[in-house]
């Protein structure tokens, strides 16, 4: 099993922009330094806590100072920005990482960013749907494209000059693209079935509980199947908020309590979800009530914290209940406290992975 990265992110409103940037890009160079083989980037405009409105221009900010790490978005949310854009800006950040880009693409689910982009109403399945096809279009296409659609056209005919390389599109370093991956947030999710036919591969949500999560790799793996394509368990990433500690009483505080970083994340996104009626994910049970949905029965479930052995076992258990995977995705969470959270990654890249690996082997 390998280890990843994974950030929306979110941080606490009152503080500083400048610094919580600076954090998190600190975060995915960390990542890098300590082998962590991919990082991926949220993005939304309209939240000052999910609060990087650009995973792309993040990215580029970290293009020239990783090593080894892939980076990708996490997601570009297709909906809100016109295809020819994306397939523009994410042609030159694939040319920026040389091959190490992984292009996540969604639909969006932050309400407010819907309402501020006026697609609010809209068939945005539909639309993203639509975007992807144009994007891939641009790519494997000629100018002038002349690309028609529901929501968007695109052409450069009227305008071009061949010549002098106006109206014509870049095209990606990796052939015929980057590598396309899709959040699943959604038990029994039909959009896995639909993104493993075009083979895209899935990263499952770190807030879904994880008889949910368990409910993904099948889809996937009836997906492939309709398009004849093989699912590959190793192309299964898995997300999860961890903590790992030198002892049992700073990880208790620090990720299994109200007050912490952990647990300001998970008031955060209950609070959003119970807002607009969608929190069934967080329940293990459909019929339990939304009124017994607490931030301490999300930290109790949905967090794996402890020392080094602790959370191996951890793992170990997640695992079983899931099933094989091949990439856990730890979750970035708001650096209240710098040390500790620089050395939870740490531990967890020289210690907790190379047990995980050793007992699934054994």
């Amino acid at each position: 099993m390998k280890l990843g990265f994974f950030t929306m992110p979110i941080h606490p409103p009152d503080r500083s922009y400048t610094q919580t940037l600076k954090e998190d890009r600190e975060a995915v160079l960390l990542a890098d330094k300590l082998g962590y083989c991919d990082a991926f980037i949220g993005e939304h405009t309209t939240d000052i806590c999910e609060n990087i409105p650009s995973c792309l221009a993040f990215i580029a900010s970290l293009a020239h100072d990783t090593k080894q790490i892939r980076l990708g978005s996490g997601t570009v949310n297709l909906p809100n920005s016109h295809p020819a854009a994306v397939a523009a800006n994410v042609a030159m950040i694939d040319h920026m990482l040389e091959g190490r880009f992984l292009f996540g693409i969604g639909p969006g689910g932050l309400r407010s960013d819907q309402e501020v982009f006026g697609n609010i109403n809209n068939d945005r399945t539909k639309m993203f749907v639509e975007s992807i096809n144009q994007i891939l279009a641009i790519w494997r296409g000629e100018p002038p494209y002349d690309i028609k659609g529901d929501f968007w056209n695109i052409s450069t005919a009227e305008t071009m000059i061949p010549g002098v390389g106006q109206g014509v599109m870049l095209k990606p370093y990796q052939q015929p693209h980057p590598p396309i991956v899709v959040t699943v947030v959604e038990p029994y999710s039909k959009g896995i079935i639909a993104a493993a036919q075009r083979g895209w591969k899935p990263i499952s949500a770190n807030f879904l509980q994880p008889n949910w999560v368990a409910t993904h790799f099948p889809g996937y793996e009836k997906g492939c199947g309709l398009s004849g394509l093989k699912a590959d368990r190793q192309d299964w990433r898995v997300c999860k908020s961890i903590f790992v500690a030198d002892d049992e009483v700073t990880a208790k505080r620090y990720a299994k309590t109200r007050e912490g970083p952990y647990g300001f994340y998970f008031w955060n996104l209950l609070t959003k979800r119970l807002a607009r009626g969608s929190a069934n994910i967080y329940k293990p049970d459909l019929a339990m009530q939304d009124s017994a949905l607490t931030v301490e029965f999300l930290l109790d479930t949905l967090v794996i914290a402890g020392g080094v052995n602790s959370v191996v076992d951890q793992l170990l258990k997640f695992r079983e209940t899931i099933g094989d995977f091949g990439t856990l995705l730890y979750c970035g969470h708001d650096w209240v406290d710098t040390t500790l959270a620089r050395r939870s990654m740490e531990l967890m890249a020289e210690k907790v992975m190379p047990a995980v690996n050793a007992a699934i082997r054994a």
